[in-house]
């Protein structure tokens, strides 16, 4: 088909406005997949997709469509992940596209990452076509969320599509829309190969399939490609496109989306964002926009049976080769064991490959409190990354510390912000700006450091709105910190699992939560047991544990008063001994409890 009648365009939304439900229809309309195979949510293959509600894997798919006109067109949907942390993702795919549905909710209008992926489209040079949604909703406010695509997106809005993805209202003038508004692909079929990969799974009889988007000259089987990031070569198997299902094809042209297999072993090999072009006529230059997927939040997962430790290894080597984006190295914790430290792309990321690690491969795990990583400049001029406490230089040592920074936007009702704002300085948030969208909603923008941002933030800002608040964030980089490890010490020595980094200014406090909760999960010993959370040499915190007392003075009924204190200072003297030589053993359920893990910790 002639490259004029092609349309490549993807589907942006907050989560929960109806993305998934409109590629449903759209399929239907174009009789892309027949009625008696169809099923809620097709494009979401993960049951944990169905059950939330949300996309974390993209899949694309080529629609057939007659036109109003009379011609007959290819239309490429690339169904995004709407989640924050698989930002770059997005980005790669809408750089396959030349067009994007913008879905806004009739009920709810403009949310955070309504925002954030309209601007990234926008930046890109994509049409966007704003669109209505649910509009058969008793409390839908169409014209309400016109004015704020209008307002706060910057689109004009008042030709948007009103719509409703559950009933198939608007579906035909969508696809009416995409082939007038979404301009056909650029591309020379006869130039060097140029194929961008936006994204790839692995196919355990196959290897890896890769997702590509060809913008200039022709892919086809049999050929020697060359991955010019990895400076990988291989001979294409396969070459195809999505029906939704996989269907081969002989070529894929300038401006089409399809697959291709070239028995990649690993997804490594085949990165996100890279160019694939011929080997023996290669691209001048690669494709613009990749970048080295970079972990940002990491926690450790740990067996709960530490005979299980083999089976959490395999199992996360194979979760790999689904997901390139998790990295994770073994580590050793005094608490629990043996385990491996693994790095995310963000929280949603890190909740997702966990859930998948317990459904798929039946591993029962524990997982550590998330936390970030954190540059030094020493005194000395030394750069180091401390990926947790026990990485920390003393005191004296360090001259500067630096943390990961976001930019957090909030969208909240208006009688919300008072809260929201006392949350966010709170967590050493650093006010940028506040609109008012209508009178009753208001979008908040800070800087927070991402630290402060993956505890509990996200918990206390939906309790505080009631549920009606919604946010996105992204990366501005490092800032210099007044950051410090608290190291806690039981009985005189430092136990390095109980150690945190935060605030300066915070550290009084957190120590003495850190102490207080400990001395009510350390069992009471024949000693009295100090429990101290110091910076560096200098103590900050103290309690004790009292000792166990047995009373010696029960078998003297009666007598000479100077037999009861023989007694009780043969006992002083022996307490006084024992405390010397004496350890302090801590169960395994104060080390589970203090570290606060969840999953299965409770089993």
């Amino acid at each position: 088909m002639k490259r004029d009648n092609i349309r490549n365009f993807c589907i942006i939304a907050h989560i929960d406005h109806g993305k998934s439900t409109l590629a449903d229809r759209l399929l239907e309309e174009t009789h892309t997949v027949a009625m008696r195979d169809m099923k809620q949510q097709i494009l979401d293959s993960l049951s944990l997709e169905r059950e939330r509600g949300i996309t974390i894997k993209l899949v694309p798919v080529r629609m057939y469509y007659k036109a109003n006109d009379g011609r007959d067109y290819i239309l490429n949907l690339i169904d995004t992940p709407g989640h924050v942390d698989f930002g770059y993702e997005v980005s790669r795919s809408l750089a396959a596209c030349e067009g994007a549905l913008l879905v806004v909710d009739a009920t709810q209008g403009v949310e955070a990452q309504t925002v954030a992926n309209a601007y990234q489209a926008i930046e890109q040079g994509l049409e966007v076509i704003p669109i209505v949604n649910k509009i058969d909703l008793p409390s839908a406010r169409p014209d309400n969320a016109k004015k704020e695509i209008t307002d706060v997106v910057g689109i004009d809005a008042s030709d948007a599509v009103l719509a409703s993805a559950k009933d198939g209202t608007g579906i035909k003038d969508i696809l009416e829309k995409i082939v007038s508004d979404v301009p056909p692909p650029d591309g020379d079929p006869d130039a060097p190969l140029e194929a961008l990969i936006f994204d790839s799974v692995y196919d355990n009889y196959r290897g890896v399939i890769c997702y590509v988007r060809v913008m200039n000259g022709t892919l086809k089987a049999g050929q020697n490609i060359l991955f010019m990031a990895t400076n990988g070569r291989y001979p294409v198997d396969e070459v195809g496109v999505f029906r939704p299902s996989f269907t081969t094809i002989d070529c894929l042209k300038a401006g089409e989306v399809g697959y291709i297999t070239a028995s990649v072993k690993t997804l490594a090999e085949a990165r996100v964002g890279d160019t694939i072009t011929d080997a023996a006529n290669p691209a001048p230059k690669p494709l613009p926009g990749y970048r080295k997927v970079k972990s940002v939040v990491f926690c450790g997962f740990y067996p709960v049976e530490r005979d299980e430790y083999p089976q959490l290894r395999d199992a996360l080597e194979k979760l790999c080769l689904n997901d390139a984006a998790i990295t994770y190295e073994p580590e050793t914790s005094v608490a629990l064991g043996f385990g491996f430290r693994c790095g995310f792309l963000g929280l949603l990321h890190m909740d997702v490959a966990r859930e998948r690690l317990l459904r798929e491969f039946d591993v029962d795990l524990v997982a550590t409190s998330p936390n970030v990583v954190y540059e030094i400049t020493t005194q000395d001029g030394n750069i180091i990354e401390a990926h947790r406490p026990s990485d920390f230089p003393d005191v004296g040592d360090i001259a500067e510390v630096r943390e990961p920074f976001i930019k957090l936007s909030v969208f909240m009702p208006s009688d919300c912000v008072g809260k929201v704002m006392q949350i966010v300085q709170d967590k050493r948030g650093v006010y940028r700006s506040m609109d008012y969208l209508t009178p009753e909603r208001v979008r908040l923008i800070y800087d927070m450091p991402l630290s402060e941002f993956i505890t509990d933030f996200h918990d206390k800002l939906q309790s505080q709105t009631r549920g009606y608040a919604s946010l996105d964030y992204e990366f501005i980089g490092i800032k210099p910190s007044e950051l410090v490890r608290v190291d806690v010490l039981v009985n005189g020595e430092a136990a390095d699992a109980f150690s945190f980094i935060c605030h300066k200014d915070a550290s009084y406090n957190r120590g003495h939560a850190a102490v207080t909760k400990l001395k009510e999960l350390i069992p009471n010993q024949l000693f009295e047991v100090p429990i101290q959370a110091s910076i560096g040499k200098r103590v900050i915190v103290r309690v004790n544990v009292k000792a166990l007392r047995k009373d010696v003075l029960a078998k003297c009924y009666g007598g000479d008063i100077t037999r009861k204190r023989k007694l009780l200072e043969k006992q002083k003297e022996g307490k006084k001994r024992m405390k010397q030589i004496g350890k302090v053993s801590i169960p395994q359920d104060a080390f589970l409890n203090f570290l606060r893990v969840d999953g299965e910790s409770d089993k």
